[in-house]
């Protein structure tokens, strides 16, 4: 069985297929609750070799993982018994924001001018980063924070833009760090500069030969 963060044939598929999944529920516009995520995370460890099958699904600070607190060098996730909490406000304000979004752009519809467009990188961004500073999961959160990204930017019209694995490059890293420490804004500029490469990747690839 290959392990839980390697770059196997069992977690390239696993990937494909939530983003599969991530994408239609994009589309479909579902009502972004944390199940979501419980979901997304269980698809991305089926039949990999996790430390504890505890860790899968499940939430820091549920039964079992009320003592599990986690860190990424010298910045530390939201303690175990206030994860809970976190995570209502979490869905509490992404659904008041795509409630908006949703009456702003029509399903099927995109961003039609900078201004929408700017906001819906925001959101993105802030969903990511927000993710990241919770970290719910006793390992995975990076990955699930960038489904979550991708989940809006697709509900909005806008490619999947943020590579899951391997995880994007440059100043990626040091927004994840400042979004640990509260700063989601330090997320924009960098996702900003992923959409706009996406874009350019995309028309090259439609040049002719």
């Amino acid at each position: 069985m290959a392990d839980w963060d390697a770059d196997s044939p069992e977690m390239k598929a696993n990937l494909a297929a939530v983003s599969h999944d991530v994408r239609a529920a994009a589309f479909a516009r579902i009502v972004p609750e944390t199940g979501l995520a419980r979901a997304w995370h269980r698809r991305v460890m089926r039949d990999l070799d996790v430390p504890n099958l505890m860790f899968v699904g499940q939430f820091r600070g549920e039964a079992g993982l009320e003592f599990i607190n986690v860190a990424v060098g010298p910045n530390v996730g939201v303690p175990a018994g206030d994860v809970s909490m976190a995570l209502v406000q979490f869905e509490s304000r992404l659904q008041a924001a795509v409630v908006a979004f949703d009456a702003r752009i029509p399903v099927g519809g995109m961003p039609d001018d900078g201004e929408t467009l700017a906001a819906v990188i925001d959101l993105v961004s802030w969903v990511h980063a927000e993710w990241v500073r919770i970290h719910p999961f006793a390992n995975g959160n990076g990955r699930t924070a960038r489904l979550w990204a991708n989940f809006i930017a697709m509900r909005y019209g806008l490619p999947a833009f943020v590579r899951l694995r391997p995880r994007p490059g440059g100043a990626y890293g040091s927004a994840g760090a400042a979004a640990m420490s509260g700063n989601w804004r330090a997320t924009v500029p960098v996702f900003r500069q992923l959409y706009l490469d996406e874009l350019a990747a995309r028309r090259a690839d439609a040049r002719p030969n």
